[in-house]
Protein backbone atom coordinates (compact mmCIF):
# COMPACT_ATOMS: atom_id res chain seq x y z
CA UNK A 1 0.00 0.00 0.00
CA UNK A 2 1.46 3.35 -0.94
CA UNK A 3 1.29 6.23 1.49
CA UNK A 4 -1.68 8.48 0.84
CA UNK A 5 -0.92 12.20 0.99
CA UNK A 6 -3.10 14.73 2.77
CA UNK A 7 -3.04 17.94 0.73
CA UNK A 8 -3.98 21.54 1.36
CA UNK A 9 -7.02 21.03 -0.88
CA UNK A 10 -8.08 18.10 1.32
CA UNK A 11 -7.71 20.25 4.43
CA UNK A 12 -9.67 23.16 2.94
CA UNK A 13 -12.49 20.81 1.90
CA UNK A 14 -12.71 19.28 5.37
CA UNK A 15 -12.57 22.68 7.09
CA UNK A 16 -15.39 23.97 4.90
CA UNK A 17 -17.51 20.83 5.36
CA UNK A 18 -17.09 20.86 9.13
CA UNK A 19 -17.05 24.51 10.11
CA UNK A 20 -17.58 26.60 7.00
CA UNK A 21 -15.56 29.77 6.55
CA UNK A 22 -15.75 33.17 8.15
CA UNK A 23 -16.83 36.02 5.95
CA UNK A 24 -13.78 37.80 4.62
CA UNK A 25 -11.51 34.74 4.88
CA UNK A 26 -10.16 33.56 1.54
CA UNK A 27 -9.09 29.93 1.90
CA UNK A 28 -7.91 30.03 -1.71
CA UNK A 29 -5.20 32.53 -0.78
CA UNK A 30 -1.77 31.77 0.66
CA UNK A 31 -2.88 30.31 4.00
CA UNK A 32 -0.21 27.68 4.71
CA UNK A 33 1.49 29.76 7.40
CA UNK A 34 -1.56 31.66 8.65
CA UNK A 35 -2.67 30.63 12.13
CA UNK A 36 -5.99 28.82 12.26
CA UNK A 37 -7.33 31.40 14.70
CA UNK A 38 -6.67 34.17 12.15
CA UNK A 39 -8.57 32.08 9.61
CA UNK A 40 -11.54 31.92 11.97
CA UNK A 41 -11.03 28.35 13.21
CA UNK A 42 -10.86 27.92 16.95
CA UNK A 43 -10.32 24.78 19.02
CA UNK A 44 -13.80 23.30 18.57
CA UNK A 45 -13.62 23.65 14.78
CA UNK A 46 -10.17 22.04 14.80
CA UNK A 47 -11.43 19.14 16.93
CA UNK A 48 -14.21 18.60 14.39
CA UNK A 49 -11.64 18.81 11.59
CA UNK A 50 -9.42 16.26 13.33
CA UNK A 51 -12.34 13.87 13.76
CA UNK A 52 -13.23 14.16 10.10
CA UNK A 53 -9.61 13.53 9.07
CA UNK A 54 -9.44 10.46 11.31
CA UNK A 55 -12.66 8.99 9.91
CA UNK A 56 -11.88 9.75 6.28
CA UNK A 57 -8.25 8.60 6.33
CA UNK A 58 -8.47 5.80 8.88
CA UNK A 59 -5.83 7.19 11.23
CA UNK A 60 -5.74 8.29 14.85
CA UNK A 61 -4.18 11.66 15.55
CA UNK A 62 -2.58 12.16 18.94
CA UNK A 63 -3.97 15.01 20.99
CA UNK A 64 -0.87 17.09 20.33
CA UNK A 65 -1.31 16.84 16.54
CA UNK A 66 -4.19 19.30 16.70
CA UNK A 67 -3.13 21.41 19.66
CA UNK A 68 0.43 21.90 18.41
CA UNK A 69 -0.54 22.55 14.78
CA UNK A 70 -1.25 26.28 14.77
CA UNK A 71 -1.14 26.60 10.97
CA UNK A 72 -2.35 24.55 7.99
CA UNK A 73 1.28 23.72 7.12
CA UNK A 74 1.85 22.24 10.57
CA UNK A 75 -1.38 20.22 10.46
CA UNK A 76 -0.61 18.90 6.97
CA UNK A 77 2.80 17.75 8.18
CA UNK A 78 1.33 16.03 11.25
CA UNK A 79 -1.38 14.25 9.27
CA UNK A 80 1.08 13.12 6.60
CA UNK A 81 3.41 11.67 9.26
CA UNK A 82 0.48 9.66 10.63
CA UNK A 83 -0.51 8.50 7.13
CA UNK A 84 3.08 7.39 6.39
CA UNK A 85 3.25 5.49 9.69
CA UNK A 86 -0.07 3.78 8.96
CA UNK A 87 1.12 2.80 5.48
CA UNK A 88 4.38 1.43 6.92
CA UNK A 89 2.45 -0.74 9.40
CA UNK A 90 0.38 -2.20 6.57
CA UNK A 91 3.34 -2.82 4.24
Amino acid sequence: MSAQEFSLDDLKRILLEGAGADEGVDLDGDILDTEFEALGYESLALLETGGRIEREYGITLDDSALTDAATPRALLAAVNVHLAQAAARVA
